[in-house]
């Protein structure tokens, strides 16, 4: 197991410093963005879409970005249009045009900002269907009249916020077409003098980090559907930062995860945080995989 600071600073993994008001931790950390690598007229982009909950109730927010950090174009669907659940948008993309399409107006939500089902969230360009997301699939292709794409968009990165006290829970589907997974992460910090963290999928324990004072970084190989997934952790905030610190996990799927290491002693931990930063993009194009990013926050 290899310390890896140079990517989840003390600094790095903060989202918020710690002058930031308890409204915006409770409310605007609510959120789960997911990352799409496409092709739009032959060029790579990102489809970067925001599911997000606060007090006014809930947000959706569609960025397209070119691999130069350029956005190509954006709209967000405000608590207040939620109202209407479902609409359309369009815009154009180097004189080629790009439309949205949503139907939230049957969705089912948890706890958490992502629509579980009933909905369906469509993007197509140039009159074929480049993202669709959702289980109304058949009233999405009726109501866009698009044809399939050519080039299907690859989910690369999901980032989840998690809250909880000692006990932090999501799901998470880490193939194509793979199973969905219940994954927690167990960490007892106040209660013990030498906490330890422990991992499990579908309540079996994959990983465990015993004396957490000395390895509050590190990374760890664990299987998930008998495929190697290379697991990094930094809880440092949790031990010894301010009490509204988080702690940042990450999985990734890549079967050589050394790559994402070698040659990159200084790998900037903003490529955690922004999908358009120059460390995510050429993080991503070395094709190293499906990354799921947690960052865990301390219930008080």
């Amino acid at each position: 197991m290899r310390d890896f600071p140079s990517c989840f600073g003390e600094n790095g993994v903060q989202v918020a410093d710690s002058t930031s008001s308890g409204v915006f931790r409770s409310t605007a950390q609510n959120l789960v963005t997911c990352v799409y690598s496409c092709k739009l007229g032959g060029k790579s982009c990102l489809i970067i879409i925001t599911w997000s909950k606060n007090l006014v109730g809930q947000c959706l927010s569609v960025e397209i970005d070119d691999w130069m950090n350029q956005c190509l174009c954006k709209f967000d669907i405000k608590p207040w249009l939620f109202a209407k659940r479902k609409g359309s948008k369009s815009f154009e993309i180097n004189s080629i045009e790009v439309d949205a399409y949503w139907d939230l107006s049957l969705a089912k939500f948890g706890s958490g900002p992502e629509p579980l089902e009933g909905f369906y969230l469509a993007v197509v360009f140039n009159g074929e269907m480049v993202l669709l997301l959702g289980d109304m699939r058949k009233e999405a292709f009726k109501k866009t009249n698009a044809t399939p794409g050519f080039y299907n968009a690859i989910f690369i990165t999901k980032k989840e916020h998690i809250f909880g006290k000692k006990l932090y829970v999501t799901k998470a589907q880490f193939w194509d077409n793979g199973q969905n997974h219940n994954l927690s992460i167990e960490c007892d910090t106040v209660s013990t003098d030498d906490p330890s963290l422990a991992i499990r999928i579908d309540s079996k324990i994959v990983m465990q980090v015993k004396h957490l004072r000395w390895k509050f970084r590190g990374n760890q190989t664990i299987l998930i559907d008998g495929l190697p997934v290379e697991v990094f952790w930094d809880v440092h905030n949790w031990l010894f930062g301010p009490s509204v610190g988080n702690a940042v996990f990450m999985f990734q799927t890549c079967s050589s995860a050394e790559k994402l290491w070698s040659g990159q002693p200084f790998f900037d931990s903003s490529a955690l945080l922004s999908p358009s930063s120059q460390n995510f993009r050429e993080f991503k194009l070395q094709g190293l995989g499906f990354s799921l990013i947690l960052y865990a926050w301390k219930n008080e």
